[in-house]
């Protein structure tokens, strides 16, 4: 991954940050990257996710997935971080692959009930994905999944990969029908797991090099250093901190790739669980080059001035040339591709907010596969390690989300919750017709 900060700077953007500011906010990436290297070294809770490249081992995925490596589909039932990092990797490498790779990761009964419905379940495999085996929604998917394959006359044990914690009603059920289980890793939060078992199943059982992806991963990690000014990661990270501060609090991720649509949706995750803390914290939001082009530009070049667009950009992708036609304004396309189509569209939208005044980072990849994957996943957890440090947040846990998880389970009667009795005392002003 590299990273090309210079379109936020203040001699650009404003909010910008000055090369002066850059240079002694260094100090503190400095520090910051030595408590981020003890965590790594002593292996504490969060830090941990940072050593997944060197800890992940391909054979034990491999043998694990080795009864439903000839499946047709793979529904992967999780939710969050338990799904998004697999989803991520199998969406951005779903052209090479024979395999669907199917997300279960809403109760949605419509939408789960659309999808279970038109698979063919003797040539679909099952993988479900949660650390503790008691997350509501992945244990409710999981019964009603395993309900369709029974009523199908499949049998659900010979089809079904558990990943999962120490103990729990999962690791009892795998225990129970000696399915084959991997463990999600210790220390290891689920939006930082991608790297992990937690993600990679799915890669495999759609036939991707999960070495290439761990190699990746490596090649980035071995960028971290105590200066922004020579790892993307940090650049990339302290750079956010910086605009955040100077009132860029909206971070729009656009990837200008079909396949990474779904990286930035567990972008999105990754960067509002782990910094929105304490009134802290910048707010992700999700789009798509071109696509979004004409349904946000104006907003990001014209609106106010508290956004840093974030563009993800490959460099190699498989082209196509478009037709000659005759009519008259249009004939100038006859001679360009889909490809060089898509890359001026990026260059014009970068300029253009360039133009305006409005702070953008381009992160570059030189194409999307297994190794840059990889080099990207890697990347943005490292920079959002380093945005907590520099934020003084706890960036590995989620305190606002346990809240709510616990006020479901009361609300469905899973035990006493002072969180589910809040719900009652809702404050309405309803406008009914």
């Amino acid at each position: 991954m590299h990273v090309d900060i210079g379109n936020a700077l203040a001699s650009v953007a404003s909010p910008g940050v000055s090369r002066a500011a850059l240079e002694r906010l260094d100090t503190q990436v400095a520090d910051a990257h030595e408590r981020i290297e003890r965590g790594m070294d002593d292996h504490e809770h969060g830090y941990e996710a940072l050593n997944l490249p060197q800890r992940t081992d391909p054979d034990e995925i491999r043998t694990a997935v080795e009864p439903v490596a000839d499946a047709d589909t793979l529904i992967t039932v999780g939710i969050g971080g338990s799904a998004l990092g697999a989803a991520t990797i199998t969406n951005a490498l779903a052209d090479q692959s024979d395999t669907e790779a199917v997300y279960l990761d809403n109760v949605d009964p419509e939408w789960v009930s659309s999808q279970l419905d038109r698979l063919d379940l003797e040539n679909t495999a099952i993988n479900v994905v949660s650390r503790s085996g008691t997350t509501a929604e992945t244990l409710a998917n999981f019964l009603v999944v395993r309900d369709e394959f029974e009523s199908a006359g499949v049998d659900w044990t010979e089809r079904t990969i558990v990943t999962t914690g120490d103990a729990g009603p999962l690791r009892d059920l795998s225990d129970r029908h000696d399915l084959p289980s991997l463990k999600v890793p210790d220390g290891v939060p689920g939006r930082f797991s991608a790297l992990s078992a937690v993600g990679m199943v799915a890669a495999e059982v759609c036939g991707h090099d999960l070495e290439a992806l761990l190699e990746g991963a490596a090649a980035e990690a071995e960028t971290l250093s105590g200066s922004l000014f020579e790892c993307p990661a940090y650049a990339y990270g302290a750079t956010t901190y910086a605009l955040d501060q100077r009132g860029a609090g909206i971070n729009a991720m656009v990837p200008y790739a079909e396949s990474l649509e779904t990286a930035a949706e567990w972008f999105a995750q990754l960067w509002a669980e782990s910094l929105g803390k304490d009134d802290l914290g910048q707010t992700p939001v999700r789009a798509l080059g071109v696509t979004d082009q004409h349904s946000q530009l104006q907003l990001y070049r014209a609106g106010p001035r508290d956004k840093l667009v974030t563009f993800v950009s490959p460099g190699e992708t498989a082209d196509r040339a478009i037709p000659e036609t005759d009519v008259e304004d249009l004939a100038y396309l006859g001679d360009s591709t889909l490809g060089e189509l898509l890359e001026a569209e990026f260059d014009a939208t970068e300029a253009s907010l360039a133009a305006a005044g409005r702070p953008n980072v381009r992160l570059e990849l030189e194409r999307v596969d297994e190794y840059e994957l990889g080099g990207l996943l890697y990347g943005l957890e490292a920079a959002c390690v380093l945005a907590g440090e520099l934020y003084a947040v706890n960036t590995f846990e989620q305190p606002a989300v346990e809240w709510a998880k616990k006020a479901t389970r009361g609300l469905l009667g899973g035990g006493e919750f002072e969180e589910a009795e809040a719900v009652a005392e809702k404050t309405s002003l309803r406008v009914e017709r």
